[in-house]
């Protein structure tokens, strides 16, 4: 089974300190960052671009930026967050209509790629031919666009279908995230967590962090000790 990575999301972050915010959360024991890309035209917010994770990238070597793009045409951004320092680049099933040559053009610029669904995007919408060249695949637990929402627990089977289907894939799921909903996400079989508020409003965030990932761990192994 996939191992347990928590990727908490800098759309709850100070921007101002954005450098100083990223290496807060690895030295608490985050091993990705999810960076919100919004274009104004995929969903109503605008958020950072290329030029912000450049910047990143710059002032926190090493960081893994999980970029979860929610563009329209996002074929067209794959060179410039390459150029940034992106290491993974995931876009929406429903913004292309190519998913497979995306993948392959991710690829060859070194990142790896990962497929989203929004809430309302059934599993089946991720097929075999496009899990079979992604990394990874994000299931989308509020709609996308802006922080701070209610966690929509109807998303969840969808990551049971997946999991099932894909049992070595990475499943994030990203939306709503924290200590109270951290079990149903993962005993469904996610094992990589956004959280946002729940871990940059938290007095101890490493502790968030710790608590997260126990959790995919616990589920984890009931996975394994149930197949085998």
């Amino acid at each position: 089974m996939p191992s347990a990575i928590i990727s908490p999301s800098v759309l709850a972050s100070d921007f101002g300190q954005l450098s100083a915010e990223c290496k807060r959360m690895i030295k608490g024991g985050a091993q990705w960052l999810h960076m919100d890309v919004m274009d104004g035209h995929f969903v109503p917010n605008i958020t950072m671009g290329a030029p912000i994770l450049a910047s990143v990238s710059k002032g926190v070597p090493g960081i893994f930026m999980d970029c979860h793009m929610m563009v329209a045409q996002p074929e067209k951004w794959v060179n410039d967050i390459a150029d940034a320092g992106g290491s993974l680049y995931c876009f929406h099933i429903e913004a292309t209509s190519d998913p497979v040559s995306l993948i392959h053009a991710i690829h060859e610029r070194n990142m790896k790629a990962g497929v989203a669904i929004s809430p309302d995007t059934p599993s089946t919408a991720i097929t075999d031919e496009v899990a079979e060249v992604a990394d990874m695949l994000l299931v989308m637990t509020v709609y996308p666009g802006r922080g701070g929402q209610k966690f929509i627990e109807r998303c969840v089977p969808k990551v049971s279908e997946l999991r099932t289907r894909f049992p070595e894939i990475d499943i994030e799921v990203d939306g709503g995230v924290g200590p109270k909903t951290i079990d149903v996400c993962a005993q469904a079989g996610s094992n990589v967590i956004v959280a946002g508020t729940a871990i940059f409003g938290a007095d101890k965030p490493d502790e968030v962090i710790a608590t997260l990932k126990s959790a995919v761990d616990t589920a984890q192994a009931k996975i394994r000790a149930a197949r085998s």
